[in-house]
């Protein structure tokens, strides 16, 4: 995939209604996205997708929604306020730019550089960097006031693991699950939506019994890399990578990525971590809450091994439009209209897609036929996202469709008046059938879901 595609990708985004710059009327702020229309339907059926897929499906799997903000002591126990959680940091002495150490000149670092990749200016020796992003509740702004907006969403789960135990009737093994805003001070964010300093993470922590560890790592390693593939990712795109001992989190026994393979590079879009007894042995030694599990068929106690996948709903999203996106020769509308030589098309795959049908009626100045497309119109919108358009030539409303990813076209024509038909027209194959239209509904169930 070149970098033509990640511009390609850009300009979609912008143009269409996807994802522009936080506060653009101030010019922007820095490594920071809102979603529009199109782009908050995505990544909500993103989310959707993942928690049907990772809780709904599975009777051992509740969800949690815990709180941003925690007790400081959280993090401490955790190791997020230690050097664990840092980035080496190296300043620039001239122009005063600030880099990641661990990184190279092509994401704005400055690995094996003793120079500035900016200004040549000298650079500082390395530094650790928290990450934490802090504040203050309350009145007054000193340390005995100080919290943090959560870096990750996992230590909701663990401060809720005995809450969940204790009402769920759930018993070892099973899973909490979370999606939820997580941030981080980046040093160098960057690639779009790909490394932001707020972003969304789909949080997935299964406690086993320690001998089923590895066993269970390697179910939820095959588990999230067949979500992608079902969610239509080409195949040639994915693969795992096993971290290195020298790489692993302060709180990982071993860990595996799945990369994607981004215009930049091959790239992490999701983590699968065996975090052993880390967290629990740890939060009940700094709150003195008994956090081991006890057996009810045994007696034996533990704590519970964790096996977590955690996956970025913003990178997904990054993924998906990447993925999706082609490039084709004008005139596929099936009309005689060709006025482009290439067009965009979102091949999405029609779960995902944020529009799933569009209802246009093949002239605008037919009241008959305007008046029956918004009755169809109507009739969907309750069960599916539905747009009507009547803007503009049939042809250039199918290609708008096609490139917001719209799986499904219903076009209301004259011969609609007298047989109570229409044209349905798939994004994806092409093909153009006749039905009636009070058929339609029970069509795209059939085709959707």
């Amino acid at each position: 995939m070149s970098s033509d595609n990640l511009d390609a990708i850009l300009s979609l985004a912008k143009r269409r209604g996807f994802i522009f710059p936080s506060s653009s009327i101030y010019g922007g702020f820095s490594s920071v996205y809102d979603y529009g229309p199109l782009g908050a339907e995505l990544k909500n059926n993103i989310k959707k997708e993942w928690w049907r897929r990772v809780v709904q499906t599975n009777e051992d799997i509740v969800g949690v929604d815990s709180a941003i903000l925690m007790s400081p002591k959280v993090w401490e126990a955790s190791g997020h306020l230690s050097a664990g959680f840092a980035d080496p940091l190296v300043e620039c002495k001239k122009c005063h730019e600030r880099f990641r150490s661990d990184k190279s000149r092509e994401e704005g670092g400055a690995m094996g550089e003793k120079e500035c990749p900016k200004c040549k200016g000298e650079l500082t020796e390395s530094r650790k960097f928290n990450l934490m992003m802090k504040t203050f509740v309350g009145p007054v702004e000193d340390d005995s006031a100080a919290a943090y907006l959560r870096a990750e969403t996992a230590q909701g789960i663990f401060m809720n693991y005995k809450n969940v135990l204790d009402t769920s009737r759930v018993k070892v093994p099973f899973g909490i699950a979370q999606i939820g805003k997580a941030f981080r001070n980046e040093i160098t964010p960057g690639n779009f939506i790909f490394r932001t300093r707020e972003f969304e993470q789909m949080e997935l922590e299964y406690f086993v019994k320690p001998e089923k560890a590895e066993q269970v790592f390697e179910y939820w390693k095959k588990e999230r890399m067949k979500w992608y593939l079902d969610m239509g990712l080409k195949e040639e795109n994915l693969r795992f990578r096993d971290h290195e001992k020298t790489e692993l989190a302060h709180y990982a026994r071993s860990a595996t990525d799945i990369e994607y393979k981004f215009p930049f590079g091959w790239k992490e879009i999701e983590g699968i971590h065996d975090r052993g007894d880390w967290d629990l042995s740890n939060h009940a030694k700094h709150s003195g809450e008994e956090l081991k599990y006890r057996d009810p068929d045994t007696g034996e106690e533990y704590y519970p091994y964790v096996i977590e996948t955690s996956a970025g709903a913003d990178r997904s999203v990054l993924v998906f439009l990447a993925d999706s996106l082609e490039r084709v020769s004008g005139g596929r509308t099936m009309t005689t209209e060709s006025s482009r030589d290439e067009e965009i098309v979102l091949n999405i795959a029609a779960n995902l897609a944020p529009i799933k049908v569009a209802i246009l009626p093949l002239v605008k100045n037919k009241l008959e036929i305007t008046s029956k497309a918004r009755n169809i119109f109507e009739a969907l919108k309750n069960n599916f996202m539905a747009r009507y358009d009547e803007q503009g030539s049939i042809g250039r409303r199918y290609r708008r469709q096609d490139e917001i990813g719209t799986p499904y076209c219903v076009t209301v024509d004259f011969d609609s008046l007298s047989d109570n038909t229409v044209t349905l027209r798939d994004r994806k194959t092409m093909t153009q059938e006749r039905i009636a239209s009070d058929d339609i509904p029970k069509y795209l169930l059939c085709k959707l879901y």
